[in-house]
Order: C-alpha cells, then sequence, then structure tokens
C-alpha cells in the first residue's frame, strides 16, 4: 500500500502513480526506503510526500503535473549522511543543501531522461536556501510541497503519540 502523509488515498490506482509508474521500483529509488529522513520517516516516504503532493498543486494551477510527480520523487535522490557529510565539510565544499540536489539530479540520470523542468525542480529545491533562483513556477510549488512535508513528517507522529497517550 502507498499513501503520502496525512492522505488516505491509496496511491497506486490513480492517474498519480501513472506518471511514476516506470521508475518507482528500480533499484536505485528502493534503497531510499533503508535510509531514515526528518527523523521519523525515510527518504523514500518522503520523496513519495513531495511527489504526490507536488502533482496534486500543479494539477489545480494547470502545471505540469507529470513533470511535478517525477522530480518530486528523486529530488532527494542521494545516499549519503547527511550529518556525516556537515561534520566533514571542509571549507569551500557546498553545503548539504546544495550538494544533495546536484546528487540527486545526477542519480535520477542514471534512472530515466530528465526534462529541462525537471532538472530545475530537483537541483533547486532547497531555493532560497541556495541558488540559483527557480525557471518554473513547478520549481517553487515543490519548494514549498518539500518544507511542507518535512514539518509534518517531524510533526505528525509526535501528535499521533501525544493522541494516543491521552487518557479516555
Amino acid at each position: 500500500m502507498l499513501k503520502a502523509i496525512c492522505s488516505k488515498k491509496e496511491l497506486t490506482d490513480n492517474s498519480y502513480y501513472d506518471c511514476i509508474t516506470d521508475i518507482i521500483d528500480c533499484r536505485q529509488i528502493q534503497e531510499l526506503k533503508s535510509i531514515t529522513h526528518h527523523v521519523s520517516t525515510t527518504r523514500f516516504q518522503h520523496c513519495i510526500n513531495v511527489s504526490y503532493y507536488s502533482y496534486v498543486i500543479c494539477r489545480l494551477f494547470n502545471l505540469n503535473a507529470r513533470s511535478a510527480a517525477r522530480a518530486g520523487l528523486m529530488h532527494d535522490l542521494f545516499y549519503y549522511d547527511r550529518k556525516d557529510y556537515n561534520s566533514k565539510k571542509s571549507k569551500g565544499q557546498a553545503s548539504h543543501s546544495r550538494k544533495h540536489s546536484l546528487e540527486a539530479y545526477v542519480n535520477a540520470k542514471k534512472i530515466t531522461s530528465i526534462t529541462k523542468l525537471e532538472r530545475d525542480m530537483i537541483e533547486n529545491h532547497m531555493w532560497p536556501i541556495t541558488r540559483p533562483k527557480p525557471s518554473y513556477k513547478e520549481t517553487y510549488i515543490i519548494t514549498i510541497i518539500d518544507k511542507y512535508c518535512a514539518v509534518l513528517e517531524f510533526c505528525v507522529p509526535r501528535v499521533q503519540k501525544i493522541i494516543r497517550r491521552k487518557p479516555q
């Protein structure tokens, strides 16, 4: 069963899934299931969350929802440990925010062909922390959705835990 955080919708049986069906089962993306991300989720689940909600918003605004779904799924396609990288980073080296987005693009190209729009979305999803500024409306959407999903992934499990502990 494939779901996005805070959604009850099964994602494998709709037009969203049609956009990503050729890449979701590839080994590189499946490996993200074993990497913790934002404390309480996996990098795979985070990418599903960003992919799905970017798709929904882009569809709502008649933008390229297919590219949003695909770029969202691959926007964090990197395998190093962020904490490890930051502790060993030397002066002049790219920040994690910039490095991971560039590495995600390189890894995404190994899986499938990437459009200019998808490249912009993957490489610039950390704007305004990183430069350059996004070139497309869809990139602004994925940027906002990425932050929204990170907040949900951090807060929702904690709220659920509090609710479960409440005496009846």
